[in-house]
């Protein structure tokens, strides 16, 4: 905006100077200038109606918006021979000008071709890259110098891998942006949080995090709730609460009390495993209805484990808890054990410590297990199965 005004007065005061140039060619200068942009837009509205299907409203306020004029074909053929040559299909490409039309006035050598060339010289192949950009081009905004390759080499330094780092990069939209994602990564760093951390944001493309604009308060507050910043629960607990507005966050909230939850239980809950707090309103009413109405169980021992909520209903839920309820039945169960504990093991430990190691009851509980196993997974626990009566018989 301060240069916008310095320019502005500046023109102000040229125009009422006594400037050779101003007094001797005014009329013929203004008029020629007018003429040769109102002609150089009028093709650039036409050149986007005719190639690209833009409707003429939305393609004349395209042209302003972007700045977008050519007097000929010559400049925008180019661009679209330009990214042709490099494997981009034609739908892709007109995806593209749709999503950023200044790409067709822009000087391809000076602004595209050296982002291309430093890309690719990260070891992806050439198709890879074309779906890259095709999928982003926003990334080829910013400046190489100045914001892409500081940006690049801030990421690589914690995901440690050429691949990771180009896919994390075209998959977030705040890479786009200014010096907010280095500055929260300096304040995650300073407050203990660690690399490990990080670099799990990275890969799951925290955007709410590395755009906050409150990641100080946001980090004192998980901390203060006893959330340790070298843990991995705390980068979760980041992203859930980054990721969620505070109406949203609400009716989790009052779905876990729905079902008996009190606010601490629901705090402890989130202490415990912050992914419950990322579970839908929906899964967080099925695997609870279940619990409670077709188990029968208390609805607070999910509290103590709510790593379930993260569970498959199909895959996991169902057919541990039958085979739970038939520990039970059968009085195999000890009373001092934990029911949440069998949802929260792997496969391998589950099947070892609640299906193999009682012999009597093996056969009935693999029979019971594997019966309510879904399709997709059903040949791949069979295998387990089998391994484990081989390594146990």
């Amino acid at each position: 905006m301060l240069n916008k005004l310095v320019y502005l007065r500046g023109v102000a005061s040229t125009a009422t100077s006594g400037s050779p140039f101003v007094h001797h060619y005014p009329l013929h200068f203004s008029l020629r200038f007018c003429t040769t942009t109102s002609n150089s837009r009028a093709f650039a509205v036409s050149y986007l109606i005719n190639n690209f299907g833009f409707s003429p409203e939305s393609a004349s306020r395209t042209s302003t918006a972007y700045n977008i004029c050519f007097r000929g074909r010559e400049k925008p053929d180019s661009v679209i021979s330009f990214f042709r040559n490099r494997g981009f299909s034609k739908p892709q490409i007109n995806d593209m000008v749709r999503r950023q039309p200044w790409l067709l006035s822009c000087n391809l050598c000076k602004r595209i071709l050296p982002k291309f060339e430093f890309f690719l010289s990260k070891g992806i192949s050439s198709a890879e890259f074309v779906n890259l950009v095709s999928n982003n081009p926003s990334v080829l905004i910013p400046s190489l110098k100045n914001h892409i390759v500081p940006t690049y080499e801030l990421v690589y330094r914690f995901l440690q891998s050429d691949v990771k780092t180009v896919a994390c990069m075209f998959g977030n939209s705040f890479f786009t942006g200014g010096y907010r994602m280095a500055r929260n990564v300096r304040v995650l760093q300073e407050n203990g949080v660690s690399e490990s951390n990080i670099a799990r944001l990275f890969r799951n493309r925290c955007k709410a995090v590395f755009c906050s604009t409150d990641i100080v308060r946001l980090v004192e507050e998980l901390k203060s709730l006893g959330l340790d910043p070298s843990k991995s629960a705390f980068a979760i607990a980041l992203i859930a609460v980054t990721s969620l507005s505070g109406s949203r966050w609400k009716e989790k909230v009052d779905a876990f009390k729905k079902w008996g939850w009190s606010d601490e239980a629901v705090l402890e809950a989130f202490r415990r495993h912050p992914h419950c707090m990322l579970a839908s309103i929906e899964k967080i009413n099925i695997v609870m209805s279940f619990w409670v109405n077709q188990l029968g169980w208390n609805a607070l021992d999910i509290a103590q484990g709510p790593k379930i909520l993260g569970s498959s209903m199909e895959k996991t839920i169902i057919p541990r808890a039958l085979v739970v309820q038939h520990l039970l039945v059968k009085g195999l169960w000890k009373k001092s054990a934990s029911l949440f504990t069998p949802f929260a093991v792997s496969e391998t430990r589950f099947l070892k410590k609640y299906v193999i190691c009682f012999k009597e009851e093996k056969c009935q509980l693999l029979k019971l297990y594997q019966e309510k196993v879904s399709v997709q997974g059903k040949e791949e626990d069979s295998a387990a199965c089998t391994s484990y009566q081989n390594v146990n018989s």
